[in-house]
């Protein structure tokens, strides 16, 4: 019996694993010597090879729509560098901060508006540096517009 599947294998060109023999040809296989016995019973239907196995998609699809849906997107799932929020926040405001003190320091902002702005800037107001300068000139804070 290992004998045949053996040779069936080797006659396919298939692993072991796979050839399957119909348990009709039981008396039959008995009497096999040579690979042409072997053959004659892959011709008659007796023998044959199982297909291959391949990888099923069904998870990749389960996964494909979650992930489509907006799931599956934690920090667990992300690769690479990313710039904490904090560190954002830090930055843009540092520079909207600057920005009015040296407006502050060249005279172009009186103490009152600049307390305001400043405030405006810990309150999350302004997006970012060129929103605020175009807020000032557009209430026009200073006497002559900011670049």
């Amino acid at each position: 019996m290992v004998d045949v599947k053996r040779l069936a294998a080797e006659i396919l060109g298939v692993g072991v694993s796979r050839i399957k023999i119909s348990p009709e040809a039981q008396d039959k296989i008995e009497d096999v010597v040579t690979k042409d016995d072997v053959r004659s019973l892959i011709d008659q239907g007796l023998i044959w090879a199982e297909p291959e196995k391949g990888v099923s998609r069904g998870r990749w699809r389960v996964r494909h729509q979650k992930k489509k849906a907006g799931r599956r997107r934690g920090p667990g799932s992300r690769k690479g560098k990313r710039t904490d929020e904090g560190e954002v926040w830090k930055n843009k405001v540092r520079a909207m901060r600057r920005f009015l003190n040296t407006l502050k320091r060249r005279g172009k902002l009186d103490p009152k508006t600049w307390r305001q702005l400043y405030a405006m800037v810990k309150g999350n107001y302004f997006r970012d540096l060129g929103h605020l300068k175009t807020y000032i000139n557009e209430h026009r804070l200073t006497k002559e517009p900011v670049r």
